[in-house]
């Protein structure tokens, strides 16, 4: 999945081998130590692999750190299914009603208008555009949006 330009294709780029490891790694560990983080997906069926989602922290450095966000990354075969919206819709009730979070962000670049979209049918609302301060002033991801879901939205 890591490896697929266009699952990457609105993140900084594709994933070797060794990277997509350290990647699922850190996950586990942050999972492991803390009981919430990013889950791997598995199709209920098949038993394939579909993906990843959950909560995460948000990066530092952003200005809306420290916070927790939401996401989700799906293998180009699961694309359309309403698999990632199920999935994100899992994360934001464990956020919410098991962890007790006030608000959870998610952000994307701002050309990536089907994550946009999978935010507005979660209900989350735009809070504004900005310039992801990790990517060079010149990046074509540069310019991201940042959307938020408050515990008390309906």
């Amino acid at each position: 999945m890591h490896s697929d330009e266009q699952v990457m294709r609105n993140l900084p780029g594709p994933l070797g081998m060794a990277e997509s490891e350290a990647f699922a790694a850190d996950c586990q560990e942050f999972l492991l130590a803390h009981g919430w983080g990013t889950w791997a997906l598995e199709h209920r069926q098949a038993g394939a692999f579909v993906g990843l989602a959950g909560l995460a922290e948000v990066p530092q450095g952003l200005h809306f750190a420290p916070g927790v966000q939401i996401r989700w990354r799906l293998a180009r075969a699961f694309w359309g299914a309403g698999l990632a919206t199920e999935a994100a819709r899992a994360a934001l009730r464990v956020g919410f009603e098991q962890l007790g979070l006030a608000r959870i962000v998610a952000f994307t670049a701002l050309r990536n208008t089907r994550s946009q979209a999978l935010m507005q049918r979660l209900g989350m609302r735009l809070v504004e555009e900005f310039e992801h301060p990790r990517l060079a002033a010149d990046h074509p991801l540069r310019r991201h949006v940042l959307y938020v879901a408050d515990r008390a939205d309906p």
